[in-house]
C-alpha cells in the first residue's frame, strides 16, 4: 500500500508542480496590479481586472477587459511584460535558471521537471538546455525590438523603444498584448515591416523550442558535410517533420481561405488593394496559431471565416514553444489516424513512419479534453454572458487555446463571464500539459486481462 502511494504520488509531481506554479505566479501578478502605482490613475483598479489581466499575461493569452496601454502605469506594463515572460517560458524554466546563476547544481528531480515540461527524450545536459533556451529567446527578442524600433521610435519618440521591446518580448510568447493602442496592429495593416517581424516572432515562438536547436545542427552539419538540402531534411527525425509540414500548412491553407472568404467583406480586407489583402489574410492565419494580436477588425469577419478562425485557434501552435492550443503534431496525429481508419489500414502512418498507438492514445485524450472543458465552458459563457453565440464561441475558444483574439466582447464582460474565461484560460494554459504528463509517466500493467469484443461505431 505505501509503495502503491508513492508511486501515485511521483506520478503526479510533474503535472502539480507546473500547475502550482502556473496558479501562483497569477496570485502573486494579481497582487501586484492592484498596488495603486500600478494603475495609470493612481487609483487601484479592480480584483476582478487585476485578477483577468495577471491570468491573461501568465497565460500568454491576451485577452484583456481594460486597454494595456492606457490603465497601467509604466511600472504595471513591466509586471505585465515579466508575467508575459515568465508565462511563456514556463516556472520551471526560470527556476532552474535562478539555481544555475547562485551556482545550485541542478538536481535529477529537475532535471526531469525540464525533460517533461518540454517533452524531451533523456534529461542529459538539462542545465545546457536551458542557457540556450533563454540565450535564443533574448537573441530573437532583442533582434525583433530592434526591428520594432525602426518604425515605433519615429512615431513615438523615446517611449517608442519601451513599446518595440513590449511588443517583441509579448510577440515571441504568443501572448498578443500590446501597449500602441485600442486597436492592436490594425493601423500598421499595411506596413510590410511591422506584419512581418510580428510574424516571424511569432512563428518562431511557437514552433517549439527543441525544433530551434534540431534545426540549428542540421544546418551546420549540411554546411560541414556539404549534404544537399533535401537529403538534410529527409534525416530529420518524424517530430520535426510533422511540426514544420503541419506550421506551413495551418499557416498558408488557413491564409488562403481567410482570402478567399474576405475578399469582398468591405469590413475586413474588403477595401484594400490586392497586396494588402494577402498581407492581412496571412496575418490573420498566423495570428491565430495562439498570437492574439490582429491586423483587421474581428467583429467584421464574416460567420465562415469566424469558423475557419475557431479551427485554426483550437489546433494552436506547437509542442515544448510558447503556444497553446492541442498542438499541431496532436491534430496530425489526429488525421493520419482517421486516414489510416478510412483506408483499412492497420497502422497510423505518416511520412513513412508508423506511429505507436500510445500516442494515438495521448493525442485522442488531448483533443476530447481540451474540447469537453470547451463545451462546458461555452455552456457556462453562454449562461451568464449576454452576446450573439458567434461572439461567445470566439472568445471561448480564444481562451482555451490562449489566443486573445476577441469580437469586442471581453470589455463587456460580466463578473461571472470573467471568472469563466479566467479559468478557461488557465485550463487551457496547462490543460494539454497536464494530460501529456500523466500519460509520460511508467506505464501501468493491467493484472487482470477482460474479454474482448466489438461495438459498432459510425
Amino acid at each position: 500500500m505505501k509503495l502503491k502511494r508513492q508511486k501515485k504520488k511521483n506520478r503526479f509531481t510533474t503535472t502539480y508542480i507546473l500547475a502550482g506554479g502556473f496558479l501562483l505566479l497569477i496570485i502573486l501578478g494579481t497582487l501586484l496590479l492592484r498596488l495603486p502605482f500600478a494603475s495609470a490613475t493612481g487609483i487601484s483598479v479592480p480584483w476582478s481586472d487585476a485578477l483577468f489581466t495577471a491570468t491573461t499575461s501568465v497565460c500568454v493569452t491576451g485577452l484583456v477587459t481594460v486597454p494595456t496601454f492606457s490603465t497601467w502605469s509604466f511600472f504595471g506594463q513591466v509586471i505585465i511584460l515579466i508575467l508575459i515572460q515568465l508565462g511563456g517560458l514556463g516556472v520551471v524554466t526560470f527556476t532552474i535558471l535562478f539555481f544555475q546563476i547562485i551556482g545550485k547544481k541542478i538536481s535529477l528531480r529537475e532535471s526531469q521537471l525540464i525533460k517533461d515540461a518540454y517533452n524531451l527524450d533523456t534529461t542529459n545536459g538539462m542545465g545546457n538546455l536551458v542557457r540556450k533556451i533563454f540565450i535564443g529567446t533574448w537573441i530573437i527578442e532583442g533582434i525583433g525590438a530592434l526591428l520594432y524600433c525602426f518604425v515605433f521610435v519615429p512615431e513615438y519618440g523615446v517611449a517608442g523603444i519601451w513599446k518595440s521591446i513590449f511588443n517583441s518580448v509579448s510577440a515571441f510568447c504568443n501572448a498578443g498584448i500590446d501597449i500602441l493602442g485600442p486597436s492592436s496592429l490594425i493601423p500598421y495593416q499595411g506596413n510590410v515591416a511591422v506584419n512581418l517581424v510580428t510574424m516571424a516572432l511569432i512563428i518562431l515562438g511557437g514552433i517549439g523550442f527543441p525544433i530551434w536547436f534540431l534545426t540549428v545542427e542540421k544546418i551546420k552539419t549540411h554546411k560541414k558535410s556539404g549534404i544537399s538540402i533535401r537529403r538534410t531534411i529527409k534525416s530529420l527525425p518524424l517530430y520535426a517533420k510533422a511540426v514544420l509540414f503541419m506550421t506551413a500548412v495551418l499557416i498558408f491553407a488557413g491564409a488562403l481561405i481567410i482570402f478567399i472568404l474576405e475578399f469582398s467583406n468591405e469590413r475586413t480586407i474588403g477595401n484594400l488593394p490586392l497586396g494588402k489583402k494577402i498581407l492581412a489574410a496571412l496575418f490573420q492565419s498566423v495570428t491565430t496559431r495562439t498570437a492574439g494580436f490582429c491586423s483587421i477588425p474581428q467583429s467584421g469577419l464574416r460567420r465562415c471565416t469566424i469558423i475557419v478562425c475557431c479551427i485554426l485557434m483550437f489546433i494552436g501552435g506547437s509542442p515544448s514553444g510558447t503556444a497553446g492550443g492541442i498542438k499541431t503534431t496532436t491534430f496530425m496525429i489526429l488525421m493520419a489516424s482517421m486516414i489510416s481508419a478510412v483506408s483499412e489500414r492497420s497502422n497510423t502512418e505518416f511520412f513513412n513512419r508508423k506511429i505507436n498507438a500510445e500516442t494515438v492514445r495521448k493525442a485522442t485524450a488531448i483533443f476530447t479534453l481540451n474540447f469537453a472543458v470547451m463545451l462546458a465552458s461555452l455552456l457556462a459563457f453562454c449562461a451568464v454572458q449576454p452576446g450573439a453565440f458567434e461572439d461567445c464561441l470566439y472568445e471561448v475558444i480564444s481562451a482555451i487555446g490562449t489566443v486573445g483574439l476577441s469580437r469586442d466582447l471581453t470589455s463587456e464582460l460580466t463578473l461571472s463571464g470573467k471568472i469563466i474565461i479566467v479559468v478557461t484560460m488557465y485550463l487551457g494554459r496547462i490543460g494539454p500539459i497536464s494530460l501529456s504528463l500523466f500519460f509520460n509517466t511508467k506505464k501501468h500493467v493491467n493484472l487482470i486481462q477482460y474479454p474482448e469484443e466489438n461495438i459498432p461505431v459510425g
